[in-house]
């Protein structure tokens, strides 16, 4: 089974830190958001991932290609404009019109257990299987209508009336039959190929009670970081081991003056800290400079930024 990764989009919602890297490469924990679904399907026994890209497109591509993952190929389709979920999917059918593919979205962190999802749309007999999650803010994320096992709206698009707690989480199981349904040019999949799986044969879904985290907002990417729990933790080591690179919050590169205060934050790859600062709750991508005496709080801080956030308590996080 191949696997498509979504890694097109322009991250607007995580400006200004996708102004100068795409946000697949954005890290959570010292790690590229990308890594945790490549592990993820590694895991799985996906050996072919497909990623379509766009935005910052070269520097995903060079990332990747930079560093050993043993056991995965990857191949890229470039869009020099822009197409979507579902333009981007179409683009690609000649790669994954032979069989059932995983699609999965790139920012996303999560435990989901694809070879039980793989059961389950095995089991269901229908042309998709979405994996959903179970939140209570369900309404303000978008909540997918759900009737007798099966999928049928999403945010009550199709008027069918039907509330739930489900969220889609972003990763799923799709036949070939889906390229039916979508559109060449720029076009979402949930209201060309997932609409066109409703109708014709169903829409399954298989339920994942387990570590979820949507880091497509400032916010959201935030409380990913200065809130590591222990099931995000809990995977450096299968990490480590399957694709050589885990979640740490300091990184061994930073240079950190032995009298500045840490605390709840994450320091990137060769960041410098001077004498006498304090970082709390705070996220310093690579190659962040912290001048003497500096206070840092709640905050996103880039080579060129410093974005702060309001605390908020956890959100979005687990079951």
């Amino acid at each position: 089974m191949k696997a498509f990764v979504l890694a097109a989009g322009l991250g607007t919602r995580l400006t200004p830190l996708t102004d100068h890297t795409p946000k697949p490469l954005i890290p959570v924990l010292n790690i590229p958001s990308l890594f945790y679904t490549f592990f993820l399907l590694k895991q799985a026994g996906i050996t072919e991932i497909i990623c379509n890209i766009h935005h910052h497109g070269q520097a995903i591509r060079q990332c990747i290609e930079s560093r050993e993952f043993a056991g995965l190929t990857f191949i890229f389709s470039e869009e020099p404009v822009i197409l979507g979920t579902g333009g981007g999917l179409k683009k690609c059918e000649k790669l994954l019109n032979d069989d059932d593919f995983i699609l999965v979205n790139s920012d996303i962190i999560t435990d989901i257990d694809f070879k039980a999802l793989m059961q389950q749309h095995r089991l269901s007999g229908c042309g998709g299987t979405l994996t959903l999650f179970e939140t209570p803010e369900a309404t303000s994320i978008g909540y997918v209508g759900v009737e007798d096992g099966l999928v049928k709206d999403f945010r009550n698009l199709r008027h069918t009336g039907l509330l739930s707690s489900f969220i889609y989480t972003g990763a799923a199981i799709l036949s070939p039959k889906i390229f039916r349904f979508l559109k060449a040019e720029f076009s979402g999949i949930v209201d060309t190929g997932f609409t066109g799986l409703i109708d014709n044969g169903g829409l399954s879904f298989y339920r994942h009670e387990g570590l979820w985290m949507d880091i497509g907002t400032m916010q959201n990417y935030w409380l990913a970081n200065i809130y590591p729990n222990s099931r995000v933790t809990g995977l450096a080591k299968p990490m480590q081991l399957a694709i050589g690179h885990a979640p740490h919050s300091i990184s061994p590169d930073a240079l950190i003056s032995p009298d500045a205060t840490l605390s709840g934050s994450v320091i990137g790859k060769g960041c410098t800290i001077g004498a006498g600062c304090t970082i709390t709750n705070s996220v310093l991508l690579p190659g962040v400079t912290i001048k003497p005496g500096s206070t840092i709080l709640n905050a996103i801080v880039d080579p060129w930024t410093i974005t702060i956030m309001e605390k908020t308590k956890q959100n979005r996080k687990q079951s």
